[in-house]
């Protein structure tokens, strides 16, 4: 049985960066975009009407800005895409209140067309998009203004916690900090990938975390890595 194509939205509202990414994405045998939006409150319609897997959003935009749309969109039960912040490096203050919003990764308006597919089917998986170029620097900041008072130091098993983490998962947790992919994870602590997909899942069960980036951003405040 094949499967489905991921199905994405584009939200953007230069119509030339909508183009782009089209043409690199529907080149793609596993990924089809179904629609595109300029503005906000048009993507929060079309995210309804359509139901993508992922969703690139854009920030500044007319009527809505992708913040807002982007917490609409998450705040909908019936609606389950994934959505990437695109952005560029100066937009740090939208980045925080992005993650707040729900959104599951970053994208840069620069990004190659590898990367570009390598975010689409990322997030369509479940795991998030961590960027290496902004996301450590991003997440830093976001859990450290969030959070009333700085850990002294890393505490393993949160009393926070419904359960606490093994010392495993605290390791794979401390990696995915780090921007690591499930292989380099794998690598580092010479265990298979289905074994960190195991781990992984099981502390984003731990955090209540939806999905890599919300327990990131966890963790921080937290103080657990």
């Amino acid at each position: 049985m094949t499967e489905q194509p991921i199905r994405v939205l584009l939200v953007d509202d230069h119509s030339m960066l909508r183009a782009g990414f089209r043409t690199i994405l529907d080149i793609q045998p596993d990924i089809t975009v179904v629609g595109e939006a300029a503005t906000g409150a048009d993507a929060v319609a079309q995210a309804s009407a359509l139901r993508p897997d992922v969703i690139t959003m854009d920030v500044q935009m007319p009527d809505m800005d992708g913040i807002e749309a982007t917490r609409r969109i998450v705040a909908d039960p019936s609606i389950e895409a994934a959505i990437a912040i695109v952005t560029t490096f100066d937009q740090d203050d939208y980045l925080y209140q992005a993650l707040d919003a729900g959104a599951s990764g970053f994208l840069l308006k620069n990004a190659g067309a590898e990367d570009l597919i390598a975010a689409v089917r990322a997030l369509a998986a479940g795991d998030g998009m961590l960027a290496p170029e902004v996301t450590r620097r991003v997440l830093t900041r976001f859990a450290a203004a969030s959070a009333p008072a700085p850990a002294p130091r890393p505490v393993v098993n949160a009393t926070v916690l419904a359960e606490p983490l093994t010392d495993r998962e605290a390791e794979v947790l401390t990696l995915l900090t780090d921007a690591r992919s499930n292989a380099e994870i794998a690598s580092a602590l010479f265990i298979g990938e289905a074994t960190v997909k195991t781990h992984v899942s099981r502390i984003l069960q731990k955090l209540g975390a939806r999905d890599r980036v919300q327990a990131v951003v966890l963790a921080l405040r937290m103080g657990l890595a």
